[in-house]
């Protein structure tokens, strides 16, 4: 048996290399952070959904992840710590998982959080979540007592734990009592440092500080999504406004204190200002344009391959601007799982429309409209399409292009509804740690069904011994998704936040928005 506690909580898990950067503004260190106030933060979108066992949208999980917390989480080395865990224990033959939980921990109801609570919660996720695949070998799950919570597996996975501590589609705990919830109609409750105060969709929500937290007590600080949480702010107020010049208005202004999603060419306009600044962060996430293969002309394999051949990567990133960099696979550089030289790449920046052309004719192509999706929310994604759908006529497809908001875009996506054969994402950060986290985005968003190759391989990576053997089965993975074009690689990327200097004690950690910790001056 293998004992994983909170000092070495990854050992049994994927640590990878350190990505985080020195947290920006005065640290507690050297001033004394101020308690209260009310964060102001504009955002390009409100969420659709704030039940964390459906959510893949960034602008619904950074809400989310200040409300829910989960059994394990990331650490700032992107390995797995403990969050409602105290400890786990691992069987040698990697099939038996068991957690002693933290206790005392409440829920934002009052209540305790228990083993039934997280029994109740997996359960659900199975039923409802797009990631339910990743919990297919479970055999059993077990509460035997009030702090106990045992997963059995019908086979070996030697890396559960990494994919317990995935912050997309993450696996949050809900009271037991949401157990027969269907998706999206959830209560929103959870063990977080913030409750949830109001929503007004279309304008605004509110979270405020959870005065019952229970935090890690164990940490000294915050440590990537885990550690110890300390909550300043009374409340972070999210404005939901589309318009990244309106967004810097309202933080010139004094409206908000913290913008999301601020272009390169305008940051000027904010770094021009003493009081204002920009962060960078770098890496991201990926930008992947998405193929629906369940609708329509995509639905054949040399149709996608066709479009795959049309596109031009460096057209892309010229127009969007942003911080961009080359990269064919699906993983960073100065990432365990990250493939570099190893292997060929044909799919990636081929711009070729005469080959485009040719794969057009082999298929049968007669002029069908191809509808390409995208959005009014990010600019990036808008352009990003403009430039494909240029490509894609000059390669012989009649193209017919919708913008529609994000909230309804990123829906379509993610449960494979609406008309549509082209859109755009981001995929971040979530796929730096290697191929447990992709499983999800992989089938959910190009809507992949019936791949015997891709689930045979993952059904390899799953129960494979050691690292060698699961970058083999990454690398056929990546054939299939990215050779078969269920989505095209543009590049990896980065993001521009602006903020007022009065917002203190931001974290450079590549994830998604975390509220704790910060106070305002």
């Amino acid at each position: 048996m293998t004992m994983i506690g909170r000092r070495d909580f990854c050992r049994n898990g994927l640590a990878l290399g350190a990505l985080a950067a020195l947290p920006l503004g005065i640290s507690p260190a050297s001033a004394e952070p101020k308690r209260g106030g009310t964060l102001v933060y504009a955002t390009v979108s409100g969420p659709g959904t704030l039940d964390p066992h459906v959510s893949s949208s960034a602008v619904e999980l950074e809400v989310i992840h200040n409300l829910f917390e989960g059994l394990v989480a990331l650490d700032n080395q992107n390995a797995t710590r403990p969050m409602l865990a105290a400890k786990a224990t691992a069987s040698d033959d990697a099939r038996t998982y068991t957690f002693e939980l933290r206790r005392g921990v409440k829920f934002h109801s009052g209540e305790e959080m228990t083993a039934a609570d997280v029994k109740a919660s997996l359960e659900r996720y199975q039923r409802v979540s797009p990631n339910a695949k990743n919990l297919a070998d479970v055999e059993a799950y077990e509460a035997p007592d009030p702090y106990t919570f045992i997963i059995r597996l019908k086979q070996p996975n030697v890396v559960l734990l990494d994919v317990l501590k995935t912050p997309i589609f993450p696996f949050m705990i809900l009271p037991a009592a949401q157990k027969d919830k269907a998706a999206r109609e959830i209560d929103v409750v959870g063990t977080g440092p913030f409750a949830l105060s109001e929503w007004v969709k279309d304008s605004h929500l509110v979270i405020k500080r959870f005065d019952g937290y229970a935090p890690d007590t164990s940490a000294a600080g915050r440590d990537g999504y885990g550690g110890r949480k300390t909550v300043y702010l009374d409340a972070a107020r999210y404005r939901f406004i589309p318009e990244a010049t309106t967004r810097i208005a309202a933080l010139q202004t004094g409206e908000v204190q913290l913008a999301s999603t601020i272009p390169t060419e305008l940051r000027g306009r904010v770094e021009e200002r003493g009081d204002l600044a920009v962060r960078q962060v770098f890496p991201v996430g990926g930008t992947y344009i998405i193929v629906n293969s369940q609708y329509g002309l995509t639905a054949n394999v040399l149709i996608r391959q066709a479009l795959a051949a049309a596109i031009d990567i460096g057209e892309i990133t010229d127009a969007t601007g942003g911080i961009n960099k080359a990269n064919p696979w699906m993983s960073f550089p100065n990432t365990p799982y990250y493939l570099g030289e190893t292997a060929p790449t044909p799919w990636y920046d081929q711009k070729d429309p005469a080959k485009a052309a040719e794969l057009l004719k082999r298929a049968g192509y007669k002029n069908e409209k191809l509808i390409i999706e995208t959005n009014s929310n990010y600019q990036w994604m808008r352009t990003t399409m403009l430039v494909v759908a240029e490509q894609l006529k000059a390669a012989g497809v009649n193209v017919d292009l919708k913008v529609v908001d994000w909230t309804t875009n990123a829906a379509h996506m993610q449960q494979g509804t609406g008309e549509w054969n082209l859109s755009t994402t981001l995929f971040g950060p979530d796929h730096i740690l290697g191929p447990q986290q992709w499983r999800p985005m992989i089938y959910a968003f190009p809507s992949i069904k019936g791949n015997d190759a891709l689930d045979g391989a993952y059904k390899e990576f799953f129960a494979a011994p050691d690292l060698d053997q699961r970058r083999a089965a990454w690398l056929k993975i990546q054939q299939q998704v990215l050779g078969n074009a269920y989505m095209i690689k543009i590049a990896d990327s980065g993001r521009l936040a602006g903020y007022a200097k009065r917002l203190k004690n931001q974290s450079d950690y590549p994830g998604i928005l975390q509220l704790w910790d910060l106070y305002l001056d």
